[in-house]
């Protein structure tokens, strides 16, 4: 019998405990539990290092008390102030980390945002926690088949939240595409949150002309602050500038 490697995690110590206990019961599940997001970091890491990898991750979206808006907020390799991750922030270290391993996310209720940032996060479906057991199950193995489950009521909502999201990252690549190579190198500084005398040092430009270079960037993206480029470029996808690798330009040359 191929048995299932489920991993609870969740703050709520007792409904942690009867969730395990009961996926425990089934003849093909073994189950392990975790009360915050470093700890379950902790479990997945001490897993694979024995060979007995979890495949299955099951997260409380309200994981360490959820950002306001669902908004991953929180690196998952360090948690806020108490240690602590929230769900949605859990799902995406957990895709990065060990994306072998499948995340549902357990909720109080349905709500579209969320659901739709969890997906976006990399996780495999979106379950009431006061869903049945069976259900439960049906959604375990679903995933570990590739599927996606997310309740019939929370659909139509989900796939208006992923079109909508898709609709600002095209306009937003299209924003950036209009930029020399020159401001999107300074938009990448940007992003890696260098001031204008450092991006002037970085790239051995005057500050004067950095600040021009900055001016552009913020007219051609349509936004009237650093933070609104940085939050725009960051949905195109434009990554920090490398600061300890980058090559840049030099006069012609490379410096």
């Amino acid at each position: 019998m191929v048995r299932i490697r489920v991993l609870v995690v969740d703050d709520h110590r007792i409904f942690a405990e009867s969730l395990a206990a009961a996926l425990a019961a089934e003849p093909d599940v073994d189950v392990a539990a975790a009360g915050s997001g470093p700890a379950a970091l902790r479990c997945l890491e001490r897993a694979a290092a024995e060979g007995r990898r979890f495949d299955v991750l099951l997260v409380d979206a309200d994981l360490g008390g959820n950002v306001p808006g669902g908004r991953t907020a929180v690196p998952v390799q360090e948690g806020n102030a108490d240690g602590l991750v929230d769900g949605i922030s859990l799902v995406a270290g957990v895709r990065v980390a060990q994306p072998g391993v499948r995340t549902v996310v357990l909720a109080e209720k349905d709500e579209p945002r969320r659901a739709a940032l969890a997906l976006q996060a990399g996780a495999s479906g979106w379950v009431a926690k006061d869903c049945s057991l069976s259900r439960l199950l049906t959604v375990v193995r679903g995933v570990l088949r590739e599927e996606t489950h997310l309740p019939p009521a929370l659909l139509t909502g989900v796939l208006r939240e992923l079109t909508a999201a898709r609709r600002h990252r095209t306009e937003s690549e299209r924003l950036v595409e209009s930029l020399t190579p020159r401001e999107r190198e300074v938009l990448r500084c940007m992003v890696a949150g260098l001031g204008r005398k450092a991006v002037a040092e970085r790239l051995y430009l005057s500050p004067h002309t950095v600040r021009t270079h900055m001016q552009n960037v913020l007219g051609k993206l349509g936004v009237h602050s650093t933070l609104a480029a940085v939050a725009l470029a960051r949905r195109a996808g434009v990554g920090p500038a490398d600061l300890a690798g980058d090559v840049v330009e030099r006069g012609g040359q490379l410096a």
